[in-house]
């Protein structure tokens, strides 16, 4: 057995005293980490309770309801900084990508104190894989609520959309990856190659300005 909330405050209490010692300059960034940790041993205890309610088998656990958990509560946090705070546009993306990437090193790390770490050329591209995939899913909704978020008549419509989109490319990559195989790896793949192909673009149109 897994004891994720044992996993949760090793994890949390350096970033609390690291919080503390850094300032209100770099307050926001540390508890955008903490809040990612905290949804996903959310997300977690949700997936368990929904699959024994719904009787899913591992599959449907996987592709079918942990994609929706998983992706509307990193939403949460986001939705209540921008009705609390009213944040300016560039600040969003940031903390988007900040939920995704402490949500994903926090999964990382109960899957490797679950299923151990001896299997390195796995460990490694599933790593990069998780995190590439929740870091595409951050972008997705924090540069879209960016946008949206600044236009009245699209915040509703506009938050459901790119949340769909979220969960539509996770749910992809967890059939994938519960596929196996050949499968499982280009799963891993395609979430790097899609974020490196976005960051090689977006040099090639600032050195053209």
């Amino acid at each position: 057995m897994t004891y994720i909330e044992n996993i949760f405050l090793c994890m949390v209490s350096p970033l609390l005293v690291a919080a503390l010692c850094m300032g209100r300059r770099q307050l926001r960034f540390f508890l955008f980490c903490i809040a990612g940790m905290g949804v996903c041993l959310l997300s977690a205890y949700i997936n368990t309770f929904l699959a024994a309610v719904c009787q899913a088998d591992a599959l449907a656990a996987t592709a079918e309801i942990a994609p929706v958990v998983e992706e509307t509560m990193k939403l949460l946090p986001l939705v209540f900084y921008l009705l609390v705070f009213e944040p300016e546009s560039e600040r969003i993306k940031p903390a988007a990508i900040t939920l995704a990437l402490s949500f994903a090193t926090f999964e990382n790390v109960c899957y490797l104190i679950q299923n151990g770490a001896d299997r390195f050329s796995f460990i490694f591209f599933r790593g990069f894989g998780t995190g590439a995939m929740h870091v595409l899913c951050g972008l997705i909704v924090g540069g879209g609520l960016a946008y949206t978020w600044r236009r009245t008549w699209l915040k509703i419509a506009g938050t459901c959309g790119l949340l769909g989109a979220a969960i539509t490319l996770h749910a992809i990559y967890n059939l994938l990856i519960a596929y196996g195989g050949a499968a499982q790896y280009i799963a891993y793949a395609l979430p790097v190659l899609r974020v490196a192909a976005g960051r090689w673009s977006a040099f090639r149109l600032s050195r053209r300005k």
